[in-house]
């Protein structure tokens, strides 16, 4: 089977089913599993080059609506005749089932089936152990700088950070990107910050950005320098991989709850 992903989430759901040998090309930010190295690129996700697409004969599209845009993907496969299934998914619960919905859709029932059993397991395992902490952490999850966007509450980042023994500052607002300012996060007074900037590697970001803004003398998080530079591959597209997220920010948290990180993938391991 040809298959064509549109985004770094989608090539990464094939991997768990592995599916991944089948792909014929990839979006421009695609980065895991390290076999789409030296796979044709059509383009970034918000500006897929669809005459590319449609000539490399796929016989299923990957697309996505996880990021505002992306729908004008969805339009051009429509209008192309292009075979393609399409994502949205914001929450852990939604990531388990489109898991089990391509793989119905490739033939890969069983594999999906056992790799969410497995999903579920884990997920169950941190419920639990979080549940033992007293005092959660107050997290501040920092998308975007200028301006400033944040996860709502119907992100998966508000699930992962219960998780992790903490809650989300911004878990009241009824959505799953908020734009807000930092004079809102000072006022919310997060105990950690987060900084997973969409698309910027963390050897690219560097925490004087948010040391040096004003006021920032006035944040618990400042004061006690607990400010973390994480991956946003682990922690901004709504792939399994954000379990391999949840083991680093849990170890971070709170090392005498959670097991140590140790940068093993919790579903690859046999």
């Amino acid at each position: 089977m040809r298959l064509i992903s549109l985004c770094p989430s989608n090539t990464e759901l094939l991997a768990y089913l592995d599916m991944h040998d089948h792909l014929i090309a990839v979006d421009n930010h695609s980065d895991w599993p390290s076999s789409v190295y030296n796979l044709p690129r059509v383009g970034p996700d918000l500006n897929i080059d669809m005459e590319k697409v449609e000539a490399m004969k796929p016989d299923l599209v990957l697309a996505s609506l996880s990021v505002p845009g992306m729908e004008r993907n969805v339009q051009e496969l429509q209008k192309r005749n292009i075979p393609y299934i399409v994502f949205a998914p914001n929450s852990l619960h939604d990531i388990a089932d489109d898991l089990l919905r391509l793989g119905e859709t490739l033939g890969q029932k069983e594999t999906a089936q056992a790799v969410v059993r497995c999903y579920h397991t884990f997920i169950e395992k941190y419920r639990q152990l979080s549940a033992n902490i007293k005092h959660p952490a107050r997290l501040y999850w920092e998308w975007w700088p200028r301006p400033i966007f944040t996860p709502g509450k119907t992100n998966w980042l508000t699930e992962i950070s219960q998780l992790a023994g903490a809650t989300n500052i911004f878990a009241d607002i009824e959505q799953a990107n908020v734009q807000t300012n930092w004079d809102e996060v000072i006022k919310r007074n997060p105990s950690h910050i987060c900084l997973v900037w969409v698309g910027v590697q963390t050897k690219k970001m560097n925490k004087d950005a948010v040391k040096n803004r004003p006021d920032a003398e006035k944040v618990d998080a400042i004061l006690t320098e607990r400010i973390y530079l994480l991956e946003e591959s682990l922690y901004c597209r709504p792939s399994p991989r954000l379990l391999l997220g949840l083991k680093k920010l849990a170890a971070l948290l709170h090392p005498s709850v959670f097991p140590p990180y140790d940068g093993i993938d919790p579903l690859l391991t046999k």
